[in-house]
């Protein structure tokens, strides 16, 4: 048993009371950053430079409401997030700091955090569904969650698909001469909008690729990414149970963080056995949490059970007769589902600093 005797200990009722109103401050700072990231606030802002903007200037080139514009820059600027440049007869004009235009505007660059935001207020927007689920069973589906966390998920994790992905696979010989084989077939499961299985295609031109996804939508919207990047030709993006798949010969398969959201995890992952080549490996790259539960846990432990508690645990029990992992998938928990699935092996890939993630190679 988990000897408890050095957790955190308590504090007075004033000293939480302030750690509460910490929290409600933070909140307001997360949805106020998702109307401005919505509305095209931040964007626009940063668009119009060090001159900076008024709130009538925002509203007309944002097509939003000018009342709104003044209270929300104006909060911005109270939290320290927005930085007023003039204030005169005219009124005030704002702008977006640099290291503010990088997190909240820079689709690009990896520490873009706007769709924190983004996800959080999905699931924000479900909060009766989830009390609902909470009380009788049951969950909130990705389908339900909607574009907002589909979004959310994709444009955080796309950054890290183009610019780290390759280098890291690069790194690992034995993975990376499968990948560089001449007619390589590489399968993504649970691929969603497609950014990981497009910088596959990129980083091994000689390959042909297949990504799954049972969200239609996602699939959609790869298949749309796919042809803006003029990879349609060797990319086949399909909407189906990746449970169910026929094929086999496979090289690589991967999971992109995927695996804790599995209703049925096994059997998706004895179909992905079933699907690879004698020598095949599977790929799963999932939260680097901790191998146990410990009431220390650090931000990122807090965090993950921040997205557990709010979507993917209500996700995946909204299937009949889920697993319910949670986003907090310790390592024996994959080792365990590998296991019940038919691989040989689990082993923790050398891929360090990559986001908040942890990759594993499964053997057949």
């Amino acid at each position: 048993m988990t000897d408890l005797s050095t957790r955190r200990p308590p504090v007075g009722a004033e000293e939480f009371a302030e750690r509460v109103l910490q929290s409600a401050l933070g909140l307001v700072d997360l949805v106020s950053i998702h109307l401005g990231d919505r509305l095209g606030w931040y964007r626009a802002l940063a668009d119009a430079g060090e001159g900076g903007l008024e709130p009538a200037d925002l509203a007309a080139r944002t097509g939003t409401h000018e009342r709104y514009a003044r209270e929300w820059l104006e909060q911005q600027a109270v939290s320290g997030i927005l930085a007023v440049v003039s204030e005169d007869s005219t009124g005030r004009r704002y702008v977006v700091p640099d290291a503010v235009r990088e997190v909240l505007v820079d689709r690009d660059s990896l520490l873009f955090s706007a769709p924190v935001a983004r996800m959080f207020a999905a699931s924000l927007a479900q909060l009766p569904a989830l009390v609902e689920a909470y009380r009788n069973g049951g969950g909130v589906s990705w389908a339900q969650l909607g574009d907002d966390a589909r979004e959310s998920q994709a444009d955080i994790n796309r950054p890290w698909f183009e610019q780290r992905l390759a280098p890291a696979l690069a790194a690992v010989p034995d993975l990376h001469e499968r990948l560089t084989r001449p007619g390589a077939r590489i399968l993504d499961v649970a691929c969603g909008l497609g950014w990981s299985t497009l910088a596959l295609a990129r980083a091994y031109p000689q390959a042909a690729l297949v990504g799954v996804d049972i969200d239609a939508p996602s699939i959609d919207r790869a298949r749309g990414n796919a042809r803006d990047a003029g990879l349609g030709e060797r990319v086949d993006f399909r909407a189906g149970d990746a449970s169910t798949l026929e094929e086999s010969g496979f090289d690589v398969a991967f999971v992109f963080e995927a695996v804790h959201d599995l209703p049925h995890p096994q059997s998706v992952l004895a179909a992905i056995r079933d699907a690879l080549s004698p020598d095949g490996i599977l790929v799963v790259m999932d939260e680097a949490v901790a191998d146990g539960f410990t009431p220390e846990g650090d931000e990122l432990e807090r965090l993950m059970y921040g997205y557990s508690l709010l979507v993917c645990l209500p996700d995946s029990l909204s299937t009949p007769d889920s697993v319910g992992t949670g986003t907090v998938m310790r390592r024996a928990v994959l080792e365990r589902y590998a296991a019940e699935a038919g691989f040989s092996a689990v082993e923790v890939l050398p891929i360090e600093d990559f986001a908040a993630f942890r990759f594993y190679a499964l053997r057949p």
